[in-house]
């Protein structure tokens, strides 16, 4: 086909579709949707291949600039901690076992990934960090081979920030991926509300009703016995020892697998209370107003 033959029929079809979309405008804008969707998808498959490291999965090329990456080389020895806020993360890093254990902060939320377009996730500097880091891809390039930490291990404060920051990261992971949770590498720390501190001695407690029990055993249940409680209200307030002693120390620390049912349960509870329908988060409230008694805001 030569050149005034190819013009002719550009003409053609130009002037076609020019006269078909402003006569069908429902039509148009269902072809011009699905053009911005197919327009969408390229771009993120190329920001997905762009997160795939150049070299193997272990090369520090192109880590995120925040990770405080591990001298272990074998993943299944190493782990990563995604911990809540710069605070927490420089607690961490000073606290941690530096062999094996990598800290990478988050800073605030990350991206509600429930609704959200691939390549919109893919533009939120928190949740590319967080794939870099674990070098596995995402999407149709995701491959588990690829992944640098055996255990990841999400830290966030004991309070209703910290449980909607985890919830963000549950549902990033069933999500995107879900192979990581089948495969049994993630995981939720479990950090200390209260700290009661006895004379010399410093207790740690999970629950209020286990800091009741501390407190009613010291000096033979003697109410008369000092005694400091300290109710942590984020990590950040726990200086590197404690942190380390509380919920980084393997011999102590107390972590939660988190299995696909417990993923897509959190993935539900969240559609409910944060999704778009009202009616369901509306009877979620109603039905369980009256069982609140101290409410953490």
């Amino acid at each position: 086909m030569n050149a005034e033959v190819r013009n002719l029929v550009d003409t053609v079809v130009a002037d076609t579709t020019l006269y078909y979309f402003e006569n069908n405008p429902k039509g148009a804008k269902i072809i011009i949707e699905k053009c911005q969707t197919s327009a969408r998808a390229r771009e993120a498959a190329k920001r997905a291949r762009d997160l795939v490291f150049r070299k193997n999965a272990l090369s520090s090329l192109a880590l995120p600039g925040k990770l405080a990456d591990c001298s272990e080389r074998n993943s299944d020895f190493a782990e990563l901690y995604i911990v809540e806020g710069d605070s927490a993360g420089g607690s961490a890093k000073m606290g941690r076992d530096r062999r094996f254990q990598a800290i990478l902060p988050l800073r605030g939320k990350i991206l509600n990934t429930e609704r959200a377009h691939l390549d919109r996730i893919l533009g939120n500097n928190e949740v590319r960090a967080i794939i870099t880091a674990l070098g596995t891809a995402i999407g149709d390039d995701f491959n588990l081979e690829n992944l640098r930490y055996g255990r990841i291990i999400i830290l966030c404060d004991a309070d209703i920030d910290g449980a909607h920051i985890r919830t963000l990261l549950l549902t990033f992971f069933f999500r995107y991926m879900p192979k990581i949770i089948e495969d049994g590498h993630l995981y939720i720390a479990q950090p200390p509300l209260y700290s009661i501190s006895h004379k010399k001695n410093v207790k740690y407690a999970f629950s209020d009703v286990e800091r009741d029990n501390i407190i009613n055993s010291l000096n033979g249940g003697k109410l008369q016995s000092k005694y400091h409680v300290q109710r942590y209200k984020g990590l950040g307030e726990m200086n590197p020892d404690q942190l380390w002693d509380t919920t980084m120390d393997p011999e102590k620390r107390i972590l939660l697998a988190v299995t696909i049912e417990d993923a897509a349960s959190a993935d539900q509870t969240f559609d409910m209370l944060m999704g778009s329908v009202v009616a369901p988060r509306r009877r979620f409230i109603q039905t369980h107003a009256k069982q609140v008694k101290n409410l953490d805001v």
